[in-house]
């Protein structure tokens, strides 16, 4: 049976829903955002009437303001949009069991079989477009194609409230033309080496030569040209598919600037506190430490380093973050936000192979500890047992 793939967005979500409960808001231009003062203040949604004056998702507020000084600033209100995400969900499990979230306000459709009952791609589209309208009172746009990507681009080419076909014939006509970077997964450091390649648009990668792709961007590359290409086959998720975790992480933006080592390392505990738990708690071990760091510009650098056998032990995970940050940055600015992930990661009981080097009654003690540690937090609170080192500043212990 030929695939028919959804790819529903709802249209500047966030934006949408607190005009919905404001309507005096809705001929403003309106962003939501973080909390400033505790300086997670970017915009993350705006409506249209911001976009006209070039505000951007992921700037900070006084970026925003500065373009568009009228801009009506709007706390963020998840638990609301987790309501409205829900809803929007049970529309579209209305016509498929194969549903798979791609973030609050995106998912993608399988409703293969679901035309026999419902008619085509399109027309069920349309429906569920005016449904959303209608019941939800907000607007989506809705990508039909016969893969996952070329849907997301269909959503993504017409807005708001609209619906694209993108079929097998006609997609080189439709897509080629734009730029690469609108292509599902090309982020701004691929798009940069796609460039530098002269590859610019979705055409030029197409065109490539598969091989040469391979050498300079690895397997990724082979991955992309078939997207380009069409070629995507990646299945749809039903329902009640879990996803395998691949890594679990954390990232903080400080109360204030961190302007030494001790801040980092405080930081880097508390985080550092937080993926050792969920590792504990998913029952699973990782091998490799990544560790992220923002600063004052919002410029990102990202290093990570192996340790020597699995764990999910706070300390370990803790003390080779902080390895790796001393070795990676050499303060010639000051540190805004921090994030701390594991990857690499196997069930707790897998058979891995040990290390000579390690003190294996000394760490099964830290696991025990841990897990005692854990028990007690979830007893009576996280902040129930602390470490000493999160009691120097007690400003930098949250999460």
């Amino acid at each position: 049976m030929k695939r028919v793939i959804l790819h529903c967005d709802l249209n500047n979500f966030y934006a949408s829903v607190e005009c919905l409960y404001h309507p005096e808001l809705r001929d403003k231009p309106v962003a939501v955002c973080g909390s400033i003062e505790d300086r997670h203040g970017i915009v993350l949604a705006k409506n249209y009437a911001a976009k006209k004056y070039k505000v951007k998702t992921g700037e900070t507020v006084w970026e925003a303001k500065n373009k568009c000084p009228g801009l009506v600033v709007v706390k963020a209100n998840h638990s609301l949009y987790y309501k409205f995400s829900k809803y929007a969900r049970q529309i579209y499990e209305y016509y498929t069991d194969r549903v798979e979230s791609f973030g609050l306000d995106e998912c993608w459709l399988d409703v293969s079989e679901s035309t026999l009952l419902f008619g085509d791609g399109t027309k069920i589209a349309n429906e569920i477009r005016e449904r959303i309208k209608r019941e939800l009172g907000v607007t989506v746009s809705v990508g039909v194609s016969y893969n996952k990507v070329f849907a997301k681009l269909g959503s993504d080419m017409k807005k708001p409230d609209a619906v694209t076909g993108i079929t097998e014939n006609d997609f080189k006509e439709k897509i080629w033309g734009l730029p690469v970077e609108a292509l599902l997964y090309v982020g701004d450091s691929t798009k940069k080496k796609l460039n530098n390649m002269a590859v610019f648009t979705i055409g030029d990668l197409a065109n490539c030569h598969s091989e040469f792709l391979v050498r300079q961007l690895g397997k990724w590359g082979y991955t992309l040209w078939s997207f380009a290409n069409g070629y995507d086959t990646s299945p749809v998720a039903k329902n009640d598919c879990e996803i395998p975790i691949k890594s679990i992480g954390n990232s903080l933006t400080a109360p204030r600037d961190l302007t030494n080592n001790e801040d980092v390392r405080i930081l880097i505990y508390v985080l550092s506190e937080s993926v050792g738990e969920r590792l504990r708690s998913h029952n699973l071990k990782g091998r490799t430490v990544q560790i992220s760091i923002k600063d004052p510009e919002l410029q990102t650098l990202e290093r990570q380093a192996g340790l020597d056998i699995h764990t999910s032990i706070t300390s370990e995970i803790a003390q080779k973050a902080y390895e790796i940050f001393l070795k990676s940055w050499n303060w010639s600015k000051n540190v805004r936000a921090l994030g701390v992930r594991v990857t690499d990661l196997v069930e707790s009981d897998t058979c891995t192979q040990i290390s000579l080097f390690s003190d294996d009654i000394k760490r099964q003690k830290l696991e025990i500890l841990d897990e005692c540690v854990d028990r007690v937090r979830e007893r009576f609170g996280y902040y129930s047992v602390r470490r000493g080192i999160l009691l120097q500043d007690r400003g930098l212990n949250r999460i």
